[in-house]
């Protein structure tokens, strides 16, 4: 089976009416996730940051709540130190627009992977039913496995972030310095999850070692399809589909046994009728 055909069964099965009514559950759970991150914040003012950058740029005195939560506290006295200088001030401005949007995008992204992550074996099981009812599935892992995964590839993730900081002041380069780190975490959680769920640790080590290429380039199209704004809260049950197929043909190869063909016999098994043959004659003697 060709990437095409992989990619289109999995269109097929994601636009199912079972599947379709399970995509709404990431969708509204991370929604509801971030609208309250949103009001929770506004609440200590997303419009009094921009009074504070504008009270420092014009050298006006600038007066913090001591009640307010530390994390406002720390971006009041960024945004202050920042702002009083005028060279600085656009640097200001482009982190606190182009971070913020893509803090809120990542924000979104790893929310919508930990609610996928309760769903995804019953999104497997319904593929497997649909299309490969003839394979036995041995998924691996326990409650820690997930648990040592999630903090390990987080670990990774925050040391990535931080020896990236250099790049992040380069322009276009920053972009990828951003994606780097994220798309990490994203392809560890994603391909740990469909894999633990379908396959065996050995039978994970035998596919993954010999396609572990292929698997980081569908998670990376994966990847870069989720930096489309919120597309990844409707089409996360997709990916759990596109790389549980993906999987389970190879698996489903792996263990195909090949049944001769009458037609090409080797000249050794023609010969070995006649053998009997020439046996049952002297027999009849």
């Amino acid at each position: 089976m060709t990437e095409i055909d992989v990619f289109s069964r999995s269109v097929k099965d994601f636009f199912t009416s079972k599947m379709l009514r399970i995509a709404l559950i990431p969708l509204i759970a991370t929604m509801i996730v971030i609208y309250s991150l949103f009001f929770a914040a506004a609440d200590f003012g997303i419009s009094a940051l921009q009074e504070i950058a504008q009270a420092s740029q014009n050298g006006q005195e600038v007066i913090i709540d001591e009640d307010a939560p530390f994390y406002f506290v720390w971006a009041t006295y960024l945004i202050v130190f920042l702002f009083k200088y005028s060279f600085t001030s656009w640097l200001a401005a482009f982190l606190l627009y182009t971070i913020g949007t893509i803090v809120v995008l990542q924000v979104s992204v790893i929310l919508t992977l930990a609610v996928i992550g309760f769903l995804t074996p019953m999104i497997l099981k319904e593929v497997h039913k649909r299309h490969y009812s003839h394979l036995t599935l041995h998924g691996h892992g326990d409650l820690i496995s997930p648990l040592w995964v999630l903090i390990k590839s987080s670990l990774m993730m925050i040391v990535l972030f931080i020896v990236l900081i250099p790049v992040y002041f380069i322009p276009v380069l920053n972009m990828i310095a951003f994606a780097l780190p994220l798309y990490y975490f994203f392809h560890k959680l994603l391909n740990y999850d469909v894999a633990s769920t379908l396959l065996s640790e050995e039978e994970f080590q035998e596919i993954y070692k010999k396609e572990s290429g292929a698997f980081r380039l569908r998670t990376l199209f994966l990847y870069i399809v989720s930096m489309i704004p919120f597309i990844t809260l409707f089409t996360a049950v997709f990916y759990i589909i596109y790389l549980g197929h993906a999987y389970l043909v190879k698996l489903d190869k792996m263990y195909k046994f090949e049944v001769p063909d009458p037609n090409n016999s080797s000249e050794k098994e023609k010969e070995e009728p006649k053998k009997l043959v020439k046996i049952d004659l002297l027999e009849d003697k």
